[in-house]
């Protein structure tokens, strides 16, 4: 079976360029199911990946699901991905390789994924994920990360456009000299949900470690594209907190997509047909937006408040009133889960809008600081240099936002 729809890389990265600059972003979706590609598609994403993990998470088990011996990987995803996915939407697919995989001439199997119509690949299931002992074993019969650089490469060189997960500074270099279009640095399995991840990094982690890993990208070539997954970052205003002060240019998401949704949306629908007298339809979609049973409830609620009410003066005792919970355990978790203080959160948030609204609309600087909840200049000015380590004017000369 032949995908209809044939993309050659470079008509693939010209189209992402362009949505970068349109929408400053893109979107990838991680699936393994048509229905959520179809949809994706019409909510705007990029491109799909089709990944094992996606195949698992449509039976109700964990990503995880797809580093245990129940099925040969690479002969799941060809299986979905040229019955659901290839037939069910015109984006760019993604085929989530297993480079490890001893039981194919991985070389002999891309050309098939590529004469399949797949229009690139991606290392998944990624050794990237496995660590210790375990990840020791492995290596020493020769199943490593080098592997998923060589199959980056053989695609690279075949014309096929590549997404490469990585997990730090060593593995980003590798995989940009391999010739990768996309580097994803891969923050770890996604938390949230009923089936989601409990060790992550903190938002602020995950950033800092963002902007050490681009840094190396840019250095090597700017023209590469610039994405992050999973982790920590399962809402949007959690990836505008990584994307606020880094050159990202988008996001790759697979359980928030369609786990995540759907463990909220069924669970919630089926409780509102099974109390029919008791719970209005209409209030369900407020039930799912409001209802705080969790600490990621609250401290989701905090980060929504902010990106509400960063123009006026807000403070953390303000939002625990709405909360009904203390000033003080609301900090501590709101630290715990974001890695900064709720103070420090709210002025970088202020300071990156100011930034963006800079260079969106040129006003002045006085204005600026106005619409980001600073009415006195001079207190923005001062802040701005603080954490910025320049006034906003040298500021934005040194970084050419100036004409």
């Amino acid at each position: 079976m032949i995908n209809l729809h044939y993309f050659e890389r470079e008509e693939i990265v010209k189209q992402l360029k362009k949505q970068i600059q349109i929408n400053r972003h893109i979107i990838g979706v991680a699936t393994g199911s048509g229905l959520t590609a179809k949809y994706a598609e019409e909510g705007g994403a990029d491109f799909i990946l089709a990944l094992s993990s996606g195949f698992f998470r449509q039976k109700g088990l964990s990503s995880l699901s797809a580093y245990l011996p129940f099925l040969n990987s690479n002969d799941a995803v060809m299986e979905f991905g040229l019955k659901e996915l290839l037939p069910r939407t015109k984006l760019p697919i993604i085929f989530g390789l297993m480079s490890t995989d001893l039981n194919k001439n991985i070389e002999s199997f891309i050309r098939q994924i590529q004469e399949k119509g797949f229009a690139g690949i991606n290392n998944y299931p990624t050794i990237g994920l496995i660590d210790g002992i375990y990840r020791e074993a492995l290596e020493e019969q020769g199943i490593s990360y080098k592997q998923e650089v060589e199959s980056i490469y053989i695609a690279n060189k075949l014309g096929m456009f590549t997404v490469a997960f990585v997990f730090d500074k060593e593995q980003a270099i590798q995989m940009v000299e391999a010739g990768a279009d996309v580097i994803c640095l891969h923050f770890g399995l996604t938390t949230g949900g009923k089936l989601g991840s409990k060790q992550i990094l903190s938002l602020q982690s995950a950033r800092k470690l963002a902007q050490e890993v681009f840094e190396v990208v840019m250095e090597l070539n700017p023209q590469t594209i610039k994405m992050i997954y999973g982790g920590p970052v399962n809402k949007p205003v959690d990836v505008q907190f990584i994307y606020d002060g880094t050159n990202i240019d988008g996001y790759i998401g697979g359980s928030v997509f369609e786990r995540i949704p759907a463990e909220q949306v069924v669970l919630q629908v089926t409780e509102s047909f099974k109390k029919t007298n008791d719970v209005k339809y209409d209030e369900l979609i407020e039930k799912i937006i409001s209802g705080f049973t969790t600490t990621e409830d609250y401290v989701e609620f905090v980060k929504r408040y902010v990106s509400l009410h960063y123009n006026d003066e807000i403070s953390l005792n303000e939002i625990s009133e709405i909360l009904h919970i203390s000033r003080s355990h609301l900090s501590t978790l709101f630290k715990k889960s974001v890695g900064v203080s709720f103070i420090d959160y709210l002025i970088d948030y202020r300071l990156n809008r100011a930034l963006e609204i800079f260079r969106e609309k040129r006003l002045p600087l006085t204005t600026i600081a106005e619409l980001v909840g600073y009415p006195n200049y001079s207190q923005f000015s001062k802040i701005f240099k603080k954490r910025k380590g320049k006034s906003p004017r040298d500021y934005l000369k040194s970084n050419k936002m100036t004409s």
